[in-house]
């Protein structure tokens, strides 16, 4: 790639306009942990102003016609071909990301915006036939759908791009103002989407992209001006800010602990290269990233052999390097935690087939085995570079053992059995079940989110925009 820079400073967006007003947030390069930018922070005060101007600016966004928005959404696509290079070398900074992976965020940043701007001229009502009883008679019903108003957005570290796209895109389709807190840790891709933004004609004071700290951020759940709040992150924090919405809406796009089971008649080859790239793009920091592999007893040895061999071919290293596959981890804490999640797993009789060793943030990829149900490392959502091992004999049995978990986002199952994958689809309790695949696969337009500790409501640019439009129905008599 291009040779690229970053500012030396970064403003916030205010009321749809770059506010430079200080320096007080400190971006790093995850992989060296050098300082490399720094970013403005809103207070409560700039937060309150950027609500009361989201209030403001809605009647004019939502009086703005389907081909405008798509205007809008179309000069984002077209921004975002123009700057891939640095969104990508911007990714590859802030989040650590290896240069594959962050060229690869960016391409489905621009793939969501497109399918947003697809679905902006479509968003229609229906005609409803009231006439069902003799009272009824001359009566008619028709539906059409409005913008649920100003929507409070908070996005995460781990896809700063295209996580934040998810809330953005499908609000300008529908016609929604909002306010955006991205990720202290990587704020800067959600910053040139502010950028970009603000040279459309969207109404003034339609957005803000304001980076804050957590403590400041009360008034994006709290503020009763704010008439839904999309949310993705950790489980901990999103039930806590669901408490405390008060009547507003709300979506929680939350963690995992993905499970995948690989039958008899699995094609090895094909799992193997499928779970490899599961577990570990972008070091496991993904919420869908495979953690819990369950295979059939049968083709078990084989498996771990090849599967183990392939997890130590991984390349680490510098994630701008084109052969990297395994980049650090977001910071050097997060990488200690689960390095001492192994250490507890091994402690209770877990094996380390593979991997584990730690300095700074980076972490080498592990592969446990024989990991009691009850360890973190089984248990919670490890959210990093590290995948548990068991054998199965009973595929009714492995299925309960993937539903035993508080969390429930997606499940893959590779089996070539039509009514086991039917099975599977029934028996779940997931938000999606991916067949013959991982179930880290994602794709912009579908329903995404989960069940459970794993959250309420799903994202995909249609799904999100029917929770941002409320029906609104109209009744017309004609006198008989």
């Amino acid at each position: 790639m291009t040779t690229q820079t970053l500012e030396k400073a970064y403003p916030y967006f205010l009321a749809s306009k770059p506010v430079f007003a200080n320096q007080d947030l400190q971006v790093t390069n995850k992989y060296t942990g050098e300082t490399v930018t720094t970013v403005a922070m809103a207070s409560a005060d700039v937060i309150d102003k950027a609500i009361d101007a989201a209030e403001k600016s809605q009647p004019a966004m939502a009086k703005m016609k389907p081909y405008e928005r798509q205007a809008v959404l179309n000069h984002c696509v077209k921004r975002f071909q123009e700057r891939f290079d640095e969104l990508a070398y911007m990714l590859c900074i802030e989040a650590g990301k290896p240069i594959k992976d962050a060229k690869g965020e960016v391409t489905r940043l621009i793939d969501t915006f497109r399918v947003a701007a697809e679905e902006s001229v479509r968003i229609n009502g229906e005609q409803i036939n009231l006439e069902i009883t003799e009272r009824a008679k001359g009566y008619q019903g028709m539906t059409k759908k409005v913008p649920i108003g100003p929507c409070s957005f908070i996005s995460p570290f781990n896809f700063p791009l295209n996580l934040a796209a998810h809330k953005i895109a499908p609000a300008i389709a529908a016609g929604c103002t909002f306010v955006l807190k991205p990720a202290s840790r990587t704020p800067l891709g959600a910053l040139v989407i502010g950028e970009i933004l603000a040279e459309t004609d969207l109404p003034e004071g339609a957005f803000s992209i304001l980076p804050c700290s957590r403590d400041g951020a009360d008034l994006f759940t709290t503020d009763e001006r704010l008439k839904l709040l999309s949310f993705t992150g950790s489980p901990d924090v999103g039930w806590d800010l669901k408490a405390r919405a008060g009547k507003k809406p709300v979506v929680l796009e939350l963690g995992g602990n993905a499970a995948c089971i690989v039958d008899e008649d699995a094609d090895l080859d094909d799992a193997i290269d499928r779970l490899i790239v599961g577990a570990y793009y972008q070091s496991g920091q993904s919420c869908i990233s495979v953690q819990r592999i369950l295979v059939h007893e049968s083709i078990y040895a084989e498996f771990k052999t090849r599967y183990v061999d392939a997890v130590k071919a991984l390349t680490h290293g510098d994630p701008l390097d084109e052969d990297t596959f395994i980049g650090p981890m977001i910071s050097e804490s997060e990488a200690k935690r689960l390095e001492n999640w192994i250490e507890e797993a091994t402690a209770k009789g877990a094996s380390v087939l593979c991997g584990g060793q730690r300095e700074g943030a980076m972490l080498q990829a592990c592969v446990l085995e024989n990991v009691p149900h009850g360890a973190k490392a089984n248990a919670e959502e490890a959210f990093g570079p590290l995948s548990v091992l068991s054998a199965f004999s009973d595929f009714d049995a492995a299925l309960k053992e993937v539903n035993n978990s508080v969390f429930g986002l997606q499940a893959g199952v590779f089996t070539r059995d039509i009514y086991k994958a039917y099975r599977a689809w029934d028996e779940l309790h997931v938000g999606g079940v991916v067949i013959g695949d991982v179930p880290s696969w994602r794709v912009d337009n579908m329903p995404y989110g989960g069940v459970k500790e794993s959250g309420l409501g799903r994202e995909g640019i249609r799904y999100a925009i029917e929770d941002m439009t409320e029906i609104r129905l109209m009744v017309l008599r004609t006198p008989q």
